[in-house]
């Protein structure tokens, strides 16, 4: 059996009440929540969350909230990994029913049902303990530079300077979107090591800022346009 735990603490700084803020006539959240319930994948979708609000929010739109999370494992530098120990402590013996697990960010109104199932057949299919979703960085990283005092530049990777952009190794970041993980993974505290499943980096935003969040509606209302044609 599979679970989908969604985080959802309240304490967002940059965008204020950035999980439950309206996206496109919604909160946030929901997104997250009706992709995973229709996906068909999950027992339950449970969000952890210390936010009365947001808890609301979330029953509304079919999650679960077991209990309200802890100050203590709502700050800035909670690990993820911990709110999912702290979500399979509540369940106590339940948790034993379930063999891989979930996590679904509330902010992540581009996921599909085909990318949740997509990816939980690449891990099992690879017989990986874990799948993160990644794209491609749009330039080489390789080719970064530095700013120092003075405004003056300076090379990262001084080693890869003369070296053509076609022959840099390809590099690829964690979209933010969702990680799958078999429940023993996620109590070690590092699921970086499974594989990979590749999106396009045209069809995805980590939605960290308010520009974040800008180009998110417009990319949202572009692709529903272009499903209407």
């Amino acid at each position: 059996m599979n679970l989908a735990i969604i985080p959802a603490r309240g304490g967002s700084k940059r965008i204020e009440k950035k999980n439950i803020k309206l996206f496109h006539g919604k909160p946030i959240i929901s997104y997250s929540i009706l992709t995973a319930i229709s996906s068909g994948l999950f027992e339950r979708v449970i969000v952890s969350s210390d936010d009365d609000h947001i808890i609301d929010i979330s029953k509304k739109y079919g999650a679960e909230v077991l209990s309200k999370r802890s100050k203590e494992l709502s700050d800035d530098f909670t690990p993820i990994n911990e709110v999912i120990k702290d979500v399979l402590s509540e369940l106590g013996k339940d948790a034993d029913k379930y063999k891989n697990i979930c996590c679904i960010y509330a902010c992540s109104p581009f996921i599909t049902s085909d990318d949740l199932k997509d990816s939980l057949n690449l891990m099992n299919e690879s017989l990986a303990l874990s799948c993160i979703p990644v794209a491609e960085f749009n330039s080489s990283p390789q080719r970064a530079f530095k700013i120092e005092e003075g405004n003056r530049l300076k090379w990262a990777y001084p080693e890869f300077r003369l070296t053509r952009t076609q022959d840099l190794e390809r590099n690829y970041y964690d979209i933010g979107a969702f990680a799958w993980a078999a429940k023993e993974k996620w109590n070690t505290g590092d699921i970086s090591d499974g594989v990979a499943y590749k999106v396009s980096n045209n069809t995805y935003i980590d939605i960290d800022t308010l520009e974040d969040w800008e180009k998110a509606e417009l990319l949202y209302k572009i692709s529903l346009n272009s499903n209407k044609i």
